[in-house]
């Protein structure tokens, strides 16, 4: 069995600066693609960015220029930068792999999430 777990959300002021990261492990035969989400209170879950295995990433329009994501596939980990953060990049930031087990069946795997707050 495998598992995504987040971490480095926190509280910071606007402009700021935070990483999150996001290690996938257990029963691992590979790791595809990766991805972050937001949900933010009372709003639908989103897309924020993506990165497939081999290095192509799209972003949610709202993150471009200011969001990057990128991978350490021999970790299996996936980090978000997230830079010039706005109040309203508040929400519960939450991982997406797709694993591939030792029954080589490609899964997607949800983390717990991460608390990201944006507030002076």
């Amino acid at each position: 069995q495998a598992q995504v777990l987040e971490s480095g959300g926190g509280l910071v002021q606007p402009g700021g600066s935070l990483r999150l990261s996001c290690a996938a492990s257990g029963s691992i035969f590979s790791v595809g693609a990766m991805a972050w989400y937001r949900q933010a209170p009372g709003k639908e879950r989103e897309l924020v960015a993506a990165i497939t295995s081999g290095g192509s990433t799209n972003y949610a329009d709202s993150v471009k220029g200011r969001f990057t994501i990128s991978r350490d596939s021999a970790k299996n980990t996936a980090y978000l930068q997230m830079n010039s953060l706005k109040p309203e990049d508040t929400a519960v930031y939450y991982c997406n792999a797709e694993i591939q087990g030792a029954d080589f069946r490609l899964r997607p795997y949800w983390g717990q999430g991460t608390q990201v707050t944006v507030s002076s």
